[in-house]
């Protein structure tokens, strides 16, 4: 039989997708992180419900992103290693706690550092590998640190250490 009349996607009822990469490093999380990935896992499974429910079901790939995804959340969640940051004294720049800064053109910014999945730059929130977080952890208030960045070394002197729940916006 010729190979051109051999359905070869026979038998398959989800198209294969590559899995979501998962990180290297330690899942270390904050709580509020944590609750944030549970309620994006609670988000995905009521998609996935939705999906299942539509009465045209021809496209499987919305549903089999839906099924990627709440592997890789859950992957996540088991993998957390919840680390409160009201425990830690607030002597140091630590994993959970906010930090504020000054640099060398005295212009003042505000850090978090955050687990890996909620870091957002556009907030402040930086992932504990992320080469600013290394310079600042274990810096005290008044202290100096070097940033090093693909731009150049940049000075920052740490002003204040606060825990994430009082911290000003």
């Amino acid at each position: 039989m010729s190979r051109a009349f051999v359905n070869e996607d026979a038998g398959k009822d989800r198209p294969d997708l590559p899995e979501l990469p998962v990180s290297p490093h330690p899942n270390v999380v904050t709580p509020r992180g944590l609750r944030a990935l549970r309620a994006r896992l609670e988000a995905r499974r009521a998609d996935l419900t939705a999906l299942r429910a539509r009465a045209d079901r021809l496209d499987k790939l919305p549903e089999a992103a839906a099924e990627r995804d709440i592997r890789w959340l859950e992957a996540r969640i088991g993998s957390a290693i919840v680390s409160d940051p009201a425990s830690r004294p607030l002597t140091e720049v630590a994993f959970g706690l906010r930090v504020r800064v000054v640099d060398e053109g005295g212009r003042e910014s505000w850090y978090e550092i955050t687990g890996e999945d909620e870091a957002d730059a556009t907030l402040g929130r930086i992932a504990p590998h992320a080469p600013l977080a290394r310079a600042l952890l274990g810096a005290q208030v008044g202290d100096e640190v070097t940033w090093r960045r693909p731009s150049g070394a940049m000075m920052l002197e740490v002003l204040e250490v606060l825990e994430i729940a009082r911290a000003d916006p």
